[in-house]
């Protein structure tokens, strides 16, 4: 059975933040914007997110670019965040006093953040397009229609009518009897005055 060593392992590197004084679940909302992202598009979205935990996530994730950038030796524009992940801390336990001598607990809750960076080829990155791909479709885009076209998608407009729903079909035959009838009453005092 293969073993998580046995895998090649992709250069990277990580930062943990231990015992990080806010919930984990608080901690996981922001951790999910960023999975999967490059490293800089992290960071940028951290930096704008409302959130006050992005805080948190934002240092730990500078600080797994920066173990990649001096440890390993690696570019930080080609890092994306592989792994990104919030697990739960210790809770401290504190009592609220109140009325007829209850007390209400107080759970304040901690986390442990961790976030990953691996390196990837500047090819296999996601969410970027290559310049000539984009220029190409711009150009069939741009490219003219000849008039043999134009030609043949009109006879097939004309061909097939356009499907219509329940709705719309008895909009339509309501229009039609509607605009048949005022052509009969037309015709009809069309006739009157001639005669």
């Amino acid at each position: 059975m293969p073993v998580k060593g046995d895998a090649p392992a992709l250069p990277g590197a990580r930062a943990v933040a231990r015992h990080v004084r806010i919930s984990p679940n608080k901690a996981r909302r922001v951790v999910n914007l960023v999975r999967g992202l490059p490293a800089k598009e992290a960071l940028t979205v951290l930096q704008f997110a409302p959130q006050s935990a992005s805080e948190q996530v934002y240092k730990v994730l500078a600080s797994a670019i920066a173990n990649a950038e001096n440890n390993e030796r690696l570019d930080p524009d080609a890092l994306l965040v592989s792994e990104a992940f919030v697990d739960e801390g210790p809770t401290m336990k504190r009592f609220r006093p109140r009325a007829q001598g209850r007390a209400y607990r107080i759970r304040k809750r901690t986390c442990h953040i961790t976030v990953a960076v691996e390196a990837v080829a500047p090819a296999n990155r996601p969410g970027k397009k290559t310049a000539p791909a984009k220029q190409a479709a711009k150009a069939t885009k741009a490219a003219p229609a000849t008039e043999a076209d134009e030609t043949t998608t009109e006879a097939t407009a004309a061909a097939e009518p356009a499907p219509a729903k329940k709705a719309a079909a008895k909009k339509a035959t309501k229009a039609t009897k509607a605009s048949k009838a005022t052509e009969t009453k037309a015709d009809e005092t069309a006739e009157e005055g001639t005669e």
